[in-house]
């Protein structure tokens, strides 16, 4: 029989996860407390159920997938729920968060005597056509119990290491992918401002034209997303310390800040990086 899954938040990976579950079988369950209509609309969309808190007891399986400043909050939130259920839940955190922050909040939903999974997300919101899924990297005792997801349209992979195994795998890679675009963003306006934009771009195409390609999606698929990616890059830069990162994440993580003000206050250094990238006007200095 399907499990009955909780997904919070209905953002866009949750709401995406939610429609993917629900195509397959499964009860989505989800909370908008707090939450605005467009998560209304999305839950509705994807065939969420929205619920009270209390209710989420009725699941088998809670997803938290929520900004990853928003994850310990979400768990000291739920534990009353958890405290009082009889038959407890999995509790799965799919945030992009550090090891240690992981440990804070397994330490939470266990003080519930609830079991907890370490989970990754890596790659993007599941297609509504099936046709892409991204890999939830799972660890912990309890890793293999979240794997039965995979019946129902997930990709989920249990990794050794206990938990804080799939944390660090996510931070890896997001430093990777996350932390070259803030390279790229930072190159591509320090152009624009000194004027060689046009022959920059010019010799990415000619001698760099995967570098310049991969900038053209990432760039702007952040924009939208870049007030999201502060955290996640304050996680990365705890997680690295100073031995790994040396300010380099704390950097991306202000560059993100600027990114996301600037898109809300008028978008001139948007509309540069759009330039550059040949999506917008380009520059004329």
């Amino acid at each position: 029989m399907a499990p009955t899954v909780a997904v919070i938040a209905p953002g866009a990976m949750g709401a995406a996860v939610g429609r993917r579950l629900a195509v397959n079988g499964v009860r989505v369950l989800t909370v908008l407390e707090g939450r605005g209509p467009e998560s209304a609309r999305r839950a509705a969309e994807a065939g969420m159920v929205p619920v009270e808190l209390e209710a989420l007891t009725g699941a088998d399986i809670i997803l938290s997938i929520v900004p990853p400043g928003s994850a310990h909050e979400l768990a000291e939130r739920l534990l009353p729920v958890l405290a009082r259920a009889e038959a407890k839940p999995l509790y799965a955190d799919c945030n992009a968060i550090n090891p240690q922050t992981v440990k804070r909040v397994e330490a939470v939903v266990t003080a519930a005597y609830t079991p907890f999974v370490d989970a990754g997300i890596i790659g993007g919101p599941p297609a509504v056509d099936g046709r892409y899924t991204p890999v939830f990297y799972a660890s912990g005792d309890a890793a293999p119990r979240l794997a039965r997801l995979n019946d129902y349209g997930l990709d989920v992979r249990p990794i050794e290491g206990g938990v804080g195994a799939a944390s660090a795998l996510k931070m890896c890679y997001a430093g990777l992918t996350k932390g070259t675009t803030a390279v790229a963003t930072a190159v591509m306006l320090a152009a624009v401002r000194a004027g060689v934009d046009k022959h920059l771009h010019a010799e990415l195409a000619a001698s760099q034209p995967s570098a310049l390609k991969r900038a053209e999606v990432r760039i702007p698929d952040m924009l939208p997303k870049a007030y999201r990616w502060v955290a996640e890059m304050e996680e990365i830069a705890a997680f690295l310390g100073p031995p790994g990162g040396d300010g380099m994440f704390e950097g991306a993580a202000r560059l993100y800040e600027r990114m996301a003000a600037d898109q809300a206050g008028g978008g001139a250094e948007v509309e540069a990086l759009l330039g550059f990238l040949g999506m917008g006007t380009p520059s004329t200095e």
